[in-house]
């Protein structure tokens, strides 16, 4: 498994691998034959960024067998799914904030990330698994009420795309099986989410096969495969994680 983030040091944004405790650091392209320097930090010494800027996060609905069962759904044809704009991104430390504007619910939604890690156009299966860089923590954050404030427009960008409402970190985890993971949200230490990446309708290499029939992805761009049951609105000053085994823990708290 190699577990690569990106970091802040020295004023400058870096990235590298992460080894225990250590990091080395690499130059160029994280997704294009990047090289390492031969300098080592230690990973006390950075504060951790994004692990990467993605153009666009697709973000599925209805793709979880259990949460589809609890609402009394069915499979869907096609994965169905909506934009969050790049602007949500927020690393692992960050501060998810409440919209000034907004007075109403805040949930958290516990999902896996799939990193996509080269142009993507009509990918066959096979070619969709060649495609994927590697896995991270996303915390779908939503302000629920605004969803459904128009019955005729379901607002989804807008009810997730507001300033710090998309968590991602906090690595990627390349070359590791997450078939079989478990994805897990603890509000404020106690356990709310808890389901499997094999609970999901359509996997990662899937959607990704999938979606790029549907829009060409880059390098960068993270699709988040959707939440199992257990997502629930957050009070100011909770701390929220979103923990998958073999990636890590995604961590930040709420506040106004």
């Amino acid at each position: 498994m190699v577990t690569w983030l990106r970091f802040q040091h020295s004023g400058e944004s870096c990235f590298g691998k992460l080894d225990g405790d250590s990091i080395a650091v690499c130059n160029g392209n994280m997704f294009v034959d990047p090289a390492e320097t031969g300098e080592s930090l230690a990973f006390t010494d950075v504060t951790i960024d994004v692990p990467c800027w993605p153009s666009k996060i697709i973000a599925l609905w209805n793709n979880s067998r259990s949460a589809a069962e609890k609402q009394g759904l069915d499979m869907p044809a096609e994965p169905l799914f909506f934009i969050k704009a790049s602007n949500t991104c927020l690393p692992s430390g960050g501060v998810i904030r409440k919209p000034a504007s907004y007075d109403g619910r805040v949930i958290y939604e516990a999902e896996l990330g799939v990193v996509v890690g080269q142009e993507c156009t009509k990918l066959s299966l096979a070619d969709a698994e060649a495609a994927i860089f590697g896995y991270t923590c996303v915390n779908d954050v939503t302000a629920l009420q605004i969803l459904k404030e128009d019955e005729s427009f379901a607002q989804w960008a807008r009810a997730k795309g507001f300033d710090t409402f998309g968590p991602i970190g906090p690595v990627i985890a390349a070359d590791v099986d997450i078939s079989n993971s478990i994805i897990r949200a603890e509000l404020n230490g106690r356990e709310r989410q808890n389901y499997s990446v094999s609970d999901l309708f359509m996997g990662p290499a899937e959607l990704l096969s999938r979606i790029s029939h549907f829009m060409t992805l880059y390098p960068g761009d993270i699709i988040s495969c959707g939440t199992g049951p257990g997502a629930l609105p957050m009070q100011p000053g909770a701390k929220i994680d979103v923990i998958i085994d073999g990636i890590g823990t995604l961590s930040n708290t709420y506040e106004t």
